[in-house]
């Protein structure tokens, strides 16, 4: 059974084609570009364009922060709990790592 808004939408893209809304669009008339991925292709293309990273690249850039911020501090208990942080981290982006492989 079709929504009943479908018939709504199919109208106002009709419409919508009649005015010339998709006339001279980017890439009109050229194939789409191949996908590593087909089942995946809009998921990462959505991911790329809004700036989405795997985990493991979030996780460095995390770890990279706090290596600056242990340069930065010369309170040695601070220093302790930094490197604690830095040994959590090293593991998390190493299970983020296999992970993205699978």
């Amino acid at each position: 059974m079709a929504h009943p808004l479908e018939d709504l939408i199919d109208a106002r893209i009709r419409a919508a084609q009649q005015d010339g809304a998709f006339d001279d669009l980017a890439g009109q008339g050229k194939p789409l570009a191949p996908e590593d991925d087909p089942e995946n292709a809009l998921l990462n293309r959505l991911m790329r364009e809004n700036g989405a990273v795997p985990e493991f690249v979030s996780l460095s850039r995390e770890l990279e922060r706090l290596r600056a911020e242990l340069l930065d501090t010369d309170d040695r208990t601070k220093r302790a709990d930094i490197l604690k942080e830095m040994s959590m981290m090293d593991a998390k982006i190493d299970l983020a790592r296999k992970a993205y492989g699978r």
